[in-house]
């Protein structure tokens, strides 16, 4: 069975306004490009507890799970330290990492025409971003070659760990998938169409919803009301999605109920993922 696809965000500068978030609609994009969508996301500032937690509830399930940010060396950078507790293993050097992590800081020195210093204390400080929980597995990062990594958890599923700047963490969520998600892409093609209406209250559609869902196992039924849109105005968006083969029977059933009753019609999308 596919997984279910979810994605941590973690800083204090999302949840302060400091920085807007871009993370939610790349990953979006990058699992609906290969047929996956994102079931869950969750954002959580720069405070251990609420990272620990979260994350225990990541590796507790069978999901894979994308974690942003948090992954460096200054004192507000947790999530490695908190990576590790929630699994109850140890925080160890790891080789290969910090390996990378000096020939980025000789590539440095050599681009500033200095000597390469291993004992300079601000070497010495990066190399704890090459301090990993133990048993972690390496995620390339070809922006600095300073990895990421990957913890499998007990329920089954496994944690992906990125930088939170978009240029490296892209890159390398798009390489967890093609190098460990491929056996799931485009096997279960997804269908979405939906309806825009007008003159309909949510509450009076709820019953039709309810029944369409009831007769149509693995379908789902949405309801998007908007009172501002700058095209379509006051309206909702009524639909059904789901698995491309179940989605048509349920979609030619609510349309003949839709045109049954005394609303107006607008134009139908739809969305193929």
């Amino acid at each position: 069975m596919t997984p279910a696809f979810g994605l941590l965000i973690i800083g204090d500068e999302i949840l302060s306004g400091k920085r807007v978030d871009k993370h939610l609609p790349a990953v979006i994009r990058l699992l609906a490009e290969r047929g996956l969508q994102l079931a869950w996301m969750e954002l959580v500032g720069d405070e251990r507890g609420r990272i620990t937690q979260a994350l225990e509830r990541a590796f507790a399930s069978s999901d894979v799970v994308f974690s942003c940010g948090g992954i460096g060396a200054t004192p507000d950078d947790h999530t490695r330290q908190c990576a590790a507790q929630a699994l109850g293993v140890p925080l160890q050097p790891h080789g290969e990492a910090q390996a990378l992590i000096t020939e980025r800081m000789q590539d440095m020195a050599r681009e500033k025409g200095e000597v390469f210093d291993a004992v300079r204390a601000d070497n010495v400080q990066r190399l704890q971003m090459g301090v990993l929980p133990q048993h972690a597995r390496l995620i390339p990062n070809a922006y600095n070659k300073i990895a990421g990594f990957s913890c499998a958890g007990p329920g089954g599923g496994w944690v992906h760990f990125v930088p939170g700047f978009p240029v490296m963490a892209w890159p390398m969520i798009e390489w967890v998938l093609e190098n460990t998600c491929s056996q799931w892409f485009h096997r279960t093609p997804q269908l979405e169409h939906s309806i825009v209406i007008h003159g309909a209250a949510e509450s009076a559609l709820t019953p039709l919803m309810e029944r369409i869902e009831s007769e149509h196992p693995g379908v789902k039924v949405f309801s998007l009301p908007s009172v501002d849109h700058p095209v379509h105005g006051v309206h909702i968006e009524l639909g059904v999605k789901g698995a491309a083969q179940t989605v048509p029977a349920a979609w030619q059933e609510l349309l003949a109920a839709l045109h049954a009753l005394p609303i107006r019609l607008g134009p139908e999308i739809e969305r193929k993922f």
